[in-house]
């Protein structure tokens, strides 16, 4: 069953935040198990953020949770966030595709 992890925060440092995210993705280009990840700004909060994470399975998102690289990049972005993250986890139950 696919996994959606979500990560929500605020930040006064949106920038810094992007570019942290892409080095990550040039450095770790095929982390495992990963099938897509998207980055949503709140049109209502002008610093709020979810970043939404798609994987093949809860115990592939685990494992990528496990590793030093992604603990590594989740720390860097605690420090940029003025708020959060907060983490979510979901089964993804059912998906419709126009």
């Amino acid at each position: 069953m696919r996994f959606i992890q979500t990560i929500s925060y605020t930040t006064s440092r949106p920038d810094d935040m992007r570019a942290l995210a892409e080095g990550f993705q040039q450095e770790n280009p095929a982390a495992p198990g990963i099938i897509g990840i998207k980055l949503l700004k709140d049109r209502d909060r002008g610093n709020a953020y979810l970043l939404t994470a798609e994987f093949e399975s809860y115990d592939v998102a685990m494992e990528n949770s496990a590793r030093p690289e992604t603990d590594a990049f989740a720390k860097q972005m605690s420090a940029l966030a003025d708020s959060g993250p907060e983490y979510g986890n979901y089964d993804l139950i059912q998906e419709f595709n126009p």
